[in-house]
C-alpha cells in the first residue's frame, strides 16, 4: 500500500471506530470515489490493534479497577463493588454480540456489506439517535445500571453487526432512550467496545494466521500506530464535549453521509 493510504485509511478508522457516525460507511468511500483497492485483512487487523490500544490506554484506571474487582469478586477474596457489578455489566451486555457475530458473520459478508444497506442504515440509525438525544431523560448514572439496562444496551449492540449502524451510535442510543446521560452513555459504550474490538481483531487475526500470507509490517505498524493515536485524540474530546454538544451534529453528519453513500449505489 501506498503511505497516502495508509495514512487516510488508519486515520478514518481511528476516528470513527468510536464517534457515532459508521466507520463501515466511510472506509467504503475512499474505494468507490476513489478506486482505492480493498485494505486487506491485515491492515485490518492492524488498526483494531491500534484502537484497542487507544481505548485501554484511555479508560486503563476504570479496567484496572473493574477487572481487580471482578476477579476478586470471583476468586471470593471481595465483595462485590460498584467495579465488579460494572465489569459483569460490560460482559453480560458482549454475549450477545459475540454469539451472533459467529452465528452470521458469513451472512452479512455475504448479504448486507452493500453501499445500498450502507447508506440505508446511516440514515435510519442517525435519526434514531437523534430521537434518542431528544427524548431521553439523561437523569441515570453508570451506578443506576441494573442487568436488564446492559441487556437491552447488549442486544441493541447486536445490530452494529449490519454494516453502517455504527457500534457507538446504537449502544449510546439504546442508553440514552433507557435516560443516561450522555457523558455516562458514551462511557459505557466505550467500555463495551473492549471487548468487542479484542474479539473482533482476534478472529481476523485467526484468519490472517490460517492464510499464512506474508505481512508487510512497515505498513501495519504505522496503519496501527495512527489509527490508535487519532483513536485516542477523538475519545479524548469526544468524551470532554458530549455534554455540552449533544448528538444532534453527529445525527446531521450522518444524514449527510448517507446521502453520499445513497448517491455512490444509485450511480
Amino acid at each position: 500500500m501506498e503511505w497516502l493510504h495508509i495514512a487516510v485509511l488508519a486515520l478514518i478508522q481511528g476516528v470513527t471506530e468510536f464517534l457515532p457516525i459508521s466507520s463501515s460507511g466511510h472506509l467504503l468511500l475512499p474505494a468507490a470515489l476513489l478506486g482505492w483497492e480493498d485494505q486487506g485483512l491485515a491492515f485490518d487487523v492492524a488498526v483494531h490493534v491500534g484502537t484497542l490500544l487507544a481505548v485501554v490506554t484511555y479508560f486503563r484506571n476504570s479496567l484496572w479497577e473493574m477487572g481487580r474487582d471482578w476477579l476478586g469478586q470471583v476468586s471470593g477474596q471481595r465483595q462485590a463493588t460498584e467495579h465488579s457489578r460494572l465489569a459483569w455489566f460490560v460482559i453480560m451486555a458482549t454475549v450477545p454480540t459475540a454469539l451472533a457475530g459467529l452465528l452470521l458473520d458469513s451472512l452479512i459478508e455475504t448479504h448486507l456489506r452493500t453501499t445500498l444497506v450502507l447508506a440505508t442504515t446511516t440514515i435510519v440509525f442517525g435519526l434514531a439517535l437523534g430521537w434518542a438525544d431528544w427524548r431521553g431523560a439523561r437523569v441515570h448514572s453508570l451506578m443506576d445500571m441494573t442487568w436488564k439496562a446492559a441487556l437491552i444496551v447488549g442486544l441493541a449492540q447486536m445490530l452494529a453487526l449490519i454494516p453502517g449502524t455504527s457500534r457507538s451510535g446504537i449502544t449510546i442510543t439504546a442508553a440514552l432512550l433507557l435516560g443516561f446521560t450522555r457523558h455516562d452513555a458514551a462511557r459505557f459504550s466505550f467500555l463495551l467496545s473492549v471487548p468487542i474490538i479484542a474479539l473482533s481483531g482476534g478472529y481476523k487475526a485467526l484468519q490472517l494466521w490460517l492464510q499464512s500470507d506474508g505481512a508487510p509490517w512497515g505498513d501495519l505498524l504505522m496503519g496501527a500506530a495512527l489509527a490508535g493515536l487519532s483513536a485516542f485524540v477523538c475519545i479524548h474530546y469526544f468524551m470532554q464535549y458530549i455534554s455540552r454538544i449533544g448528538m444532534q451534529p453527529f445525527v446531521v453528519y450522518r444524514l449527510l453521509l448517507g446521502g453520499v453513500l445513497l448517491w455512490v449505489a444509485l450511480s
